[in-house]
């Protein structure tokens, strides 16, 4: 086990472990490459300030919006009406300026940089196969998709989340960004879903290796158009 590797698997991701340190700490354990901030950012302007309601009503119960936040370990909060910010806090380690990582916050970027990809003509069409763009091993599960399929998260690839299951999908892709493999291997095993197209959280992972015809890396798109702070972006490589 590399030392990448070591480190990530000590963190106990899915065992039900607080991992909000962690996940402001991942720049220091894997590998990654900087984004620096766009020329001229997009500035989100500050409105009149709102407090959030004392409780709120679910399913029939009304539940304290503290203690709700609280349970549900959230570690910031914005609220955007009209393209103005009415609310915005931070709790446990976070703060405006404390970087977590996105998870699946990525996809808005990743879906954002396609667009521009298919703009300046790097990508010919999102009814192209991946595999134009990347490669996929025939009879595999992106073997024939297209990229607006893999956008849509309906690629057809199966996907086991089964964060108890050592060699489920989920855990693959995490040892892939501990260094013990590439996404790149990752793609290429995916197997498809018995008979209809299957959603799950994994399928934009392509789109997301985004080589495209330029042999552009994602970040590099990204890191002219889209940061207003100094940001990082994970490597596999």
């Amino acid at each position: 086990m590399t030392n990448t590797a070591e480190a990530v698997s000590n963190l106990r991701m899915f065992s039900g472990a607080r991992q909000h340190h962690n996940f402001s700490n991942f720049k220091n354990l894997l590998p990654v490459t900087e984004m620096q901030p766009a020329v001229m950012p997009y500035i989100f302007p500050h409105g009149a300030a709102i407090e959030l309601p004392r409780d709120f009503d679910f399913d029939g119960s009304t539940v304290k919006t503290d203690e709700f936040l609280t349970r549900t370990d959230t570690g910031g909060l914005l609220v955007l009406q009209d393209g103005i910010i009415r609310f915005e806090d931070y709790w446990l380690s976070g703060g405006q300026t404390v970087q977590w990582i996105s998870w699946s916050v990525a996809k808005s970027f990743i879906s954002a940089m396609v667009g521009i990809a298919l703009e300046e003509g790097h990508i010919g069409s999102i009814d192209d196969p991946i595999s134009q763009y990347i490669h996929v091993n025939p009879g595999s599960a992106y073997d024939g998709v297209r990229i607006k399929h893999v956008l849509q998260m309906s690629s057809g690839a199966r996907w086991n989340e089964d964060y108890g299951d050592p060699n489920s999908d989920i855990n693959r892709f995490s040892a892939a960004m501990a260094g013990a493999g590439t996404l790149d291997n990752l793609i290429v095993s995916m197997v498809p879903q018995d008979e209809q197209l299957g959603r799950h959280s994994g399928a934009w992972q392509p789109a997301g290796k985004c080589d495209w015809a330029t042999h552009h890396r994602l970040y590099a798109v990204s890191n002219l158009r889209a940061a207003r702070f100094r940001s990082r972006w994970l490597l596999d490589d």
